[in-house]
């Protein structure tokens, strides 16, 4: 009888430690609803100073349907994106979350609570599909997983964004933060033009499939 065979010797250097850690850490969050109040992003406070609210706040979710969605996706890019582009990842685990809730503190006043990791989802997404699209201009893949993601979100907002859409929070009043989505847009499409000019700079070669 023959069969898949596993690999001799498992290579740990694989896996997305980043991104299995900010799993964890959700999951223990979670699990304690108490630290919500202290952990989630809050515009009041964090203009009183507390500012680690800007980057813990991606770490809460509104419920484990919340949670599963949201930090389930970020341990699945993060194999694609640890094999392929470690620097930008770790610098995006730890520079997207303050640069959302910044754009969000100037910008949009009207959001006093956001929370999840879905922002976060879509900027490393946006950073993936460029990459990958920018190997082949013809390959439809990656558009086709970002436009999914895209329409989904639309979708949510269109019927209305409160209580998560297709995804119910445990707070009905929380809707979706469409300006948490078009900050992370920004910086991935910022990162991915950066990256762009550090190669032409470099005189480095353009990818290869």
């Amino acid at each position: 009888m023959t069969g898949m065979r596993l690999p001799a010797k498992f290579d740990w250097r694989s896996l997305p430690s980043g991104f299995i850690a900010v799993f964890l850490v959700a999951v223990v969050i979670e699990f304690n609803p108490g630290w919500r109040d202290v952990l989630i992003y809050d515009r009041h406070a964090v203009m009183l100073g507390e500012l680690w609210r800007m980057w813990t706040g991606h770490l809460v979710h509104f419920g484990w349907p919340h949670l599963v969605a949201d930090a389930g996706l970020l341990v699945i890019l993060g194999w694609p994106l640890g094999q392929k582009h470690r620097q930008f990842s770790w610098l995006a685990l730890f520079l997207m979350p303050p640069f959302i809730s910044g754009v969000l503190l100037w910008l949009d006043p009207g959001m006093t609570r956001y929370a999840g990791l879905s922002a976060v989802d879509l900027g490393l997404l946006l950073f993936l599909a460029a990459k990958g699209w920018q190997q082949d201009w013809t390959d439809w893949f990656w558009p086709a997983v970002l436009a999914i993601y895209v329409a989904e979100v639309v979708l949510e907002i269109a019927n209305g964004g409160r209580g998560g859409g297709m995804i119910q929070f445990d707070d009905p009043s929380v809707k979706v933060a469409t300006s948490a989505h078009i900050a992370a847009a920004a910086y991935a499409l910022l990162a991915w033009a950066a990256g762009r000019f550090c190669q032409r700079a470099m005189g480095q070669p353009k990818p290869t499939v």
